[in-house]
């Protein structure tokens, strides 16, 4: 099973930004779907942003403008830059990795079987 880590979380005012990391176990990422979700406090896990390993990254609507998914060039890690951060972007960040070997991204929970443990993320007013 491929281990993943997030880091980068932190507490941040409204307005700021920050960039979580994950890091995989293994290189294969460059030939996976990727994803980030989010858990806040007493919600369900939403979906935040997505890429697929043919190349389209897509974002949910709440973020969209404001966040930057991207992997990077080791094929181990991948980002999420945030900026321009809300309240209500707190929450646990985690990131994701499905096995399967579809060209496009979901944002479906369930499609994606490693985990991350996940970063926490809180945006104060």
């Amino acid at each position: 099973q491929l281990q993943l880590v997030e880091s980068g979380g932190g507490l941040v005012q409204a307005g700021g930004s920050l960039r979580l990391s994950c890091a995989a176990s293994r290189s294969t990422l460059p030939y996976k779907n990727i994803a980030w979700f989010r858990q806040a406090p007493g919600k369900e896990r939403e979906g935040v942003s997505c890429s697929g390993r043919g190349g389209v990254t897509y974002y949910a609507d709440t973020v969209k403008g404001r966040f930057t998914m991207s992997r990077g060039n080791d094929k181990n890690t991948f980002y999420l830059q945030m900026n321009s951060l809300k309240v209500v972007d707190t929450g646990v960040y985690h990131c994701a990795v499905d096995p399967g070997l579809a060209m496009g991204c979901v944002l479906y929970s369930s499609t994606y079987t490693d985990w991350g443990q996940g970063t926490q993320v809180t945006v104060s007013s």
